[in-house]
């Protein structure tokens, strides 16, 4: 029999790229008036960035807190609210993350793909992301959008035998995706000790907006050699990155690429049994 195969799909700049959009100084000042995020002092990308996003992101991204709770607590400690002023901060942080999220639809182009993968019975597919509590429920919903079957990670721990996508959520798991413990719990509550060959697309953060420090060239190479050494490490499997790297943003852009993305994959497939 052949090994067990695992792709693990990044979310955020890869298979969503309107999150990624979501963060421009232009959307995101318009964004911050029209959820009244402005009317508690939150005036600026750079306010929201520094005030709100940095000092909270851990917190945020690795426990149930939830990003609407975050943001609501955070306004309590930046300025002085009233009962009022309370219920005014608690709507706008609500209207300002369920605007987000839902501007984080997967790119349907993708659909095919987890089409395509769910006809092979012996290849686990995950979706990893850093994110907030309140992302899992929205990917998932995203995914039904498309026809593909999904889970949670938590959830598909309890149900190993499950064939379905599989969303790995930092927030849900307690570890961002970077930690060796993000993996281990996967790959020991998914009992996925057999895999020995792992294909990751992913954008390593090339496709942030570039004015974000996080999409320098350096960082987004060392972000990928670090994911492969990891993985190695923890599954001690052969590790193939498929780079998910766009050169415009554009809708015929990403269709594009995401069909050169699953004729690699493809050949991957052909290339080898696909059986465990």
């Amino acid at each position: 029999m052949g090994d067990k195969k695992l792709f693990i799909f990044d979310y955020s700049g890869t298979l969503s790229l309107e999150s990624t959009l979501f963060g421009r100084p232009d959307y995101l000042t318009r964004e911050l008036e029209e959820s009244g995020l402005s009317n508690m002092g939150i005036t600026s990308p750079a306010i929201f960035w520094e005030e709100i996003v940095n000092p909270t992101w851990y917190e945020g991204s690795t426990t149930a807190a939830g990003y609407k709770k975050i943001i609501e607590d955070r306004l309590r400690t930046l300025t002085r609210t009233d009962a009022m002023n309370a219920e005014e901060a608690k709507a706008a942080a609500s209207s300002f993350v369920d605007s987000y999220l839902r501007h984080s639809r997967i790119d349907r182009s993708w659909g095919r793909v987890f089409r395509e993968l769910a006809l092979r019975p012996y290849i686990r597919v995950v979706i990893a992301t850093d994110h907030y509590a309140e992302a899992t429920s929205y990917i998932l919903q995203f995914l039904r959008e498309l026809n593909i079957q999904a889970m949670p990670a938590t959830l598909a721990i309890a149900h190993r035998d499950s064939r379905e996508v599989i969303v790995a959520n930092s927030a849900d798991l307690g570890f961002h995706k970077d930690k060796r413990e993000f993996w281990e719990i996967l790959r020991r509550g998914l009992q996925m000790n057999d895999v020995r060959n792992i294909v990751v697309v992913d954008d390593f953060g090339c496709n942030e907006e570039k004015g974000d420090s996080y999409s320098r060239p350096e960082k987004v190479k060392r972000r990928q050699r670090e994911t492969v050494r990891m993985l190695q490490d923890v599954f001690a499997a052969k590790v193939e990155v498929v780079s998910f790297i766009l050169k415009e943003k554009s809708e015929k852009a990403t269709s594009d690429l995401v069909s050169d993305t699953w004729r690699t994959i493809d050949r991957y497939l052909a290339t080898a049994d696909d059986r465990v």
